[in-house]
């Protein structure tokens, strides 16, 4: 796996951002966040969506082991990575949007493709 940002965060707290990140993606389809933390979350919705792909018992349980709500977990596996069956990586699409107005951080959209 490449190599992930440090996001400014102790390693705790920054896997704890990605984790939630990447539920509220699978959840709902699309989310908006600042662009570092978009590339960030976009690594591990695709290898959650290709551990559903792969569908069997010890995929399902590092899924449980990274998600953290188990109903997105089962949708993951019984709706999300089946549409994805023929696809081959390429699962989600980060769009930049400009920059927030508060601080200036650049924006971005992560949406399931």
């Amino acid at each position: 796996m490449a190599k992930q940002g440090k996001l400014g965060r102790a390693t705790d707290h920054r896997m704890a951002t990605i984790r939630s990140l990447t539920t509220s993606l699978l959840e709902h389809g699309r989310i908006e966040t600042t662009v570092a933390r978009a590339r960030e979350s976009r690594h591990m919705a695709e290898k959650m969506i290709t551990l559903g792909k792969r569908g069997d018992l010890h995929a399902r349980r590092q899924a449980l082991a990274f998600v953290y709500d188990e109903t997105v977990v089962k949708s993951l596996f019984d709706e999300i990575a089946p549409k994805y069956a023929e696809r081959d990586g390429g699962y989600t699409r980060v769009y930049k949007l400009g920059p927030r107005k508060g601080d200036g951080a650049e924006m971005a959209i992560v949406e399931l493709v």
